[in-house]
């Protein structure tokens, strides 16, 4: 069987030249765009992934506001940066960096970001909005997949579709954005995760997967259907033999898994990229908002 390896710079590289023209536009009404990024974690990983925020932002002319906290600071200091970045007239969007160090409350995070500025759908008001099926922003992730699956003309009208992955960052927004009745969509989802009960008998009825729980290797090929679309949104670390000392990789066991797969896409290489383009079009949304006095 020849696998489809799913790339996702092709796919971010249409999103960001839709996001420079918009950027454009607003520059000639003189709105430049600006996104506000949190960060309390000394994960080098956590700082790397702002960092890759940041150089995307500078490519397509957003202006960036780098907020960076010792996770031994009390939560408080997090919480005073949301609520003044949300406060921010000259600051269009906000993004935390998650996971948040012991003792810093998501729930205090999702009730002090303005829910105008949320791009990645943290607040409570906004969550309710995506799983109403009245988005005021699609989180980055799963606009992601979104436009892969578009991309690539991957069919999830009536299919199986199996997402692996729990978490209200992901997992739980992919699985409602996919249920809606709108293409790419109307499939029938279901949700499990590391701890479902014979996990591959469930992963095996699949005609599209989705792996986002952030378990290396989770999913290897004798849970897979034959002809099936893998989709892995996770990138996980593992120590190796490497200049990094590390390498990435995704909750699929790549090189099985395409020994069955129709198609699959890669980690790293694959959501990532579109993950991070999509991110810059919600920042750029947010500024045409306010701009055009929307909400």
């Amino acid at each position: 069987m020849s696998t489809e390896r799913l790339l996702g710079e092709p796919v971010a590289a249409g999103i960001r030249e839709e996001v420079r023209e918009r950027v454009e536009t607003l520059g000639s009404r003189d709105v430049v765009p600006t996104l506000g990024t949190v960060l309390m974690s000394a994960d080098p990983a956590d700082r790397r992934f702002v960092e890759l925020k940041h150089d995307a932002c500078e490519r397509v002319g957003i202006e960036a506001r780098d907020v960076r906290l010792d996770p031994g600071e009390p939560a408080s200091r997090l919480y005073g940066a949301v609520e003044r970045l949300s406060a921010d007239p000259d600051v269009d969007a906000v993004f935390v960096q998650v996971p948040l160090p012991g003792g810093v409350e998501v729930s205090e995070v999702r009730e002090r970001i303005d829910p105008r500025k949320d791009v990645d759908c943290l607040a409570y008001e906004d969550l309710g909005r995506l799983v109403a099926g009245d988005p005021r922003f699609v989180p980055a992730t799963t606009a992601a997949v979104v436009r892969l699956l578009d991309a690539y003309d991957v069919a999830v009208e009536g299919c199986d579709l199996v997402v692996v992955g729990r978490s209200p960052v992901i997992g739980r927004p992919l699985a409602n954005r996919l249920l809606r009745k709108e293409l790419p969509g109307d499939a029938t989802v279901t949700v499990c995760h590391s701890r479902t009960a014979d996990l591959g008998s469930v992963t095996r009825r699949a005609d599209v997967l989705v792996t986002a729980c952030g378990v290396p290797e989770l999913v290897d090929a004798s849970m897979l259907r034959p002809g099936v679309t893998v989709i892995d949104v996770s990138a996980n670390r593992r120590p190796a033999d490497t200049d990094r000392g590390y390498e990435v990789i995704g909750d699929v066991d790549f090189e099985s898994a395409r020994a069955v797969a129709s198609a699959i896409t890669p980690v790293p290489g694959g959501v990532g990229p579109v993950t991070l383009a999509t991110l810059l079009g919600n920042v750029v949304l947010a500024a045409e908002r306010r701009t055009d006095g929307g909400g």
